[in-house]
């Protein structure tokens, strides 16, 4: 019999995120968790309410001899990325997460794990609880949908919280202190289409790319990962037109924030050229893997029978936007000046899928520079105006969070760490899109920092936590709690 979580130290951090993982909450489908988190509350005796934006605020009185410290809000976010590998049969807005130890690990079966953020809420929820922790004036800030669109930290009003100092509970590696983010703005295109007839004497197939790891858009995409759409329509540029592939419809990539580990295509080719496009398949995959092998040891490119489409594109169309997902820039664009392992500027192809009459392109740019963000994507925008799309669109951007060199919590955390580990945490800015940036221009009283335990490949299924981290994590927040700077 495996082991369950809920027996891992510290108990009351891994009993609760045991407690989350059993409760569906995909981002946009967060209703069961909310309700549970309000209850969870009443349970415990905690004071709690939900705001109109559907954040969850929980609030707890200073303990005896602490009432004259700042008052503190921890945050962290409830919903999760629902990916899934595409031989496991889970169902995000029902079936709960099924986790297992592996070694120095914590995973889910098949499935992203929701550590992110469910590590965050768990520690806030072990803290409100505790009665064994010193600390001020308590809040937990718990906000909505925030892995696409950061609606909850959107919809937060001013006023609401009364802290001082904001604990972002959301980064992902152990011994860091974060204390900058990107900010990001999602883009959206599409070609609409007029269905053809399916050609004479043709056969079906279904094109795939997939078997490559994927991964969270900001934190891995310096990482030199395959991106399956860019793969699967270098595919098309190199064999289109010398085997004759019209396309049908086209599936790759679910989520903005994910890179995209598998995308498929629904072809026709005659059938003469069908076994010359299972050499073309041979080659294809040949080349990527030995371009990746480091990176993706399980790509996979694939041409399996399928049923009849009933309808093609046009060959115009789908040359324009073979050309279009070929030509938008994807990956790191530039690195921050002053930290030169941080990505500064980067854009993430994220999805190309067909959906309704149109064929909708989307992708995520983040830029921990406006201007620099604003440049991207008029270079986004100028390809696909370029290709002819009928519909191009910017929706939900969002600010970045500026450093601030002289935040006193940073160095009150820098002196804690130092003392618990005997060497002094890395400080970091994260290119991805924490809340803070949004946060701090509804609060700019906030002194913020973020931090969290260990995670790896976060945005996937293989999304892992690290044990020891998390107690590490743990301590390092009680600790941090018990040393807050009187107001």
């Amino acid at each position: 019999m495996e082991k369950c979580i809920c027996s891992l130290e510290p108990k009351a951090i891994w009993e609760n995120f045991y407690k989350l993982t059993q409760v569906p909450r995909p981002s946009h489908h967060e209703e069961k968790a909310r309700k549970f988190m309000l209850e969870w509350a009443k349970e415990n005796n905690i004071e709690a309410m939900m705001d109109e934006a559907g954040n969850i605020i929980m609030r707890k009185e200073a303990t005896p001899g602490m009432e004259n410290r700042k008052g503190v809000i921890l945050q962290g976010h409830l919903d999760m990325v629902p990916q899934k590998n595409e031989d496991t049969k889970h169902d995000f807005e029902n079936d709960p997460i099924q986790t297992w130890i592996d070694g120095e690990w914590v995973r889910a079966k098949g499935t992203t794990l929701g550590a992110d953020n469910g590590m965050g809420v768990a520690a806030g929820m072990a803290v409100l609880t505790a009665t064994d922790i010193p600390h001020g004036p308590l809040e937990v800030l718990i906000t909505a949908t925030e892995e696409t669109g950061m609606d909850g930290a959107n919809g937060l009003k001013p006023g609401v919280l009364k802290g001082d100092i904001l604990l972002n509970l959301d980064s992902e590696t152990e011994g860091e202190l974060y204390v900058g983010c990107a900010g990001g703005v999602d883009f959206s295109a599409a070609f609409q289409y007029t269905k053809e007839a399916v050609p004479a004497g043709v056969k079906a197939f279904r094109l795939a790319v997939k078997g490559l790891k994927g991964g969270h858009s900001g934190m891995d995409i310096n990482l030199g990962r395959g991106n399956s759409n860019k793969l699967l329509f270098r595919f098309l540029k190199n064999y289109a037109q010398e085997l004759s592939i019209r396309l049908s419809t086209v599936q790759g990539g679910s989520l903005r924030n994910a890179i995209p580990r598998e995308s498929f295509a629904t072809v026709v080719l005659p059938a003469e050229n069908a076994e010359k496009l299972q050499a073309a398949v041979r080659e294809a995959e040949g080349i990527y893997k030995a371009e990746l092998s480091a990176k993706e040891p399980t790509l996979q490119v694939l041409a399996e029978a399928a049923e009849m489409p009933a309808f093609v594109i046009s060959e115009c169309l789908q040359g324009r936007l073979t050309n279009a997902v070929l030509a938008c820039p994807n990956g790191p664009v530039r690195m921050i000046d002053s930290m030169p392992d941080t990505v500064e500027t980067s854009n993430n192809l994220a999805i190309v899928a067909t959906e309704g009459d149109c064929i909708t392109v989307k992708s995520l740019l983040r830029s921990s520079v406006e201007t620099a963000k604003e440049a991207l994507a008029q270079s986004i925008q100028s390809v696909f105006e370029l290709a002819g799309a009928d519909r191009i669109e910017f929706t939900g951007g969002y600010p970045g969070w500026k450093p601030n060199p002289d935040s006193a919590i940073l160095k009150e955390m820098q002196e804690i760490y130092e003392k618990l580990y005997g060497k002094k945490p890395a400080i970091m800015a994260i290119h991805a899109g924490l809340e803070c940036g949004i946060l701090g221009s509804k609060y700019p009283n906030w002194d913020m920092i973020s931090f969290g335990p260990t995670l790896c490949s976060p945005h996937s299924p293989d999304e892992r936590v690290n044990i020891a981290s998390v107690g590490k994590f743990w301590e390092y927040l009680k600790e941090t709690l018990k040393e807050i700077p009187v107001k």
